[in-house]
């Protein structure tokens, strides 16, 4: 396993996706894919599961197919957006349903993936809807404060940094991204560091998940 991708896998350790088609053995294959990258999996045959699962624990994202049977899967798609606390939802079409497409991605959707899926499209869709900094989407989230020891003394540019290496990014990727020099990340990464008290980079990921 690469770097990068076991960065990845640490970092999703703890994040849950909730997968709801009718269609068994895509829900299957989706667990398996979402796992191998190191989250943990549920999925719904229909809307009434997947409403009774999120009430014991809402996921980190959603997987959730335009049409359920006879239903919609818009309907979930609102209930999560309602919740407010800014869960992507990937969309899922069987066949090419542009106005439900469109309501979708009106309605919140992070996007709206058409079958046959292309795994590797999906991940890096679910990948980029989750770089978001840990701890500043906790905050607009509302839900708990900040507790990492010195992040408060973190400058915006090393909390982007901070955002970039814990998403499994090199320096020369998270330079690029930021249009700066590699040279400059790594003297931004060891400022993060200190201040943070991480020996390493993988001391610096279990700071950021234990947060």
């Amino acid at each position: 396993m690469s770097g990068e991708n076991y960065y990845h896998t640490y970092l999703n350790r703890d994040r849950l996706v909730h997968i709801v088609d009718a269609d068994p053995g895509i829900c299957e294959g989706l667990s398996v894919l979402f796992r191998l990258e190191g989250f943990q999996t549920i999925f719904s045959l229909d809307a009434q599961q997947f409403i009774t699962a999120i009430e014991r624990r809402r996921p980190e994202v959603a997987v959730i197919n335009l049409a359920l049977g006879q239903e919609s899967g818009l309907p979930l798609l609102r209930r999560i957006k309602a919740l407010r606390n800014g869960t992507p939802v990937v969309m899922l079409a069987d066949e090419p349903q542009l106005d439900a497409a469109v309501t979708a991605m009106k309605l919140g959707a992070t996007d709206v993936v058409g079958k046959p899926i292309d795994s590797e499209h999906l991940l890096n869709i679910v990948r980029d809807a989750l770089r978001r900094d840990v701890h500043l989407g906790a905050m607009q989230g509302g839900r708990r404060p900040v507790e990492v020891r010195g992040f408060s003394q973190l400058t915006p540019r090393e909390r982007e940094v901070l955002q970039l290496i814990t998403n499994g990014q090199s320096n020369k990727e998270a330079g690029r991204e930021l249009g700066i020099s590699p040279r400059t990340i790594e003297v931004h990464r060891a400022r993060v560091m200190e201040k943070l008290g991480a020996k390493n980079t993988a001391d610096l990921m279990r700071i950021v998940l234990t947060s």
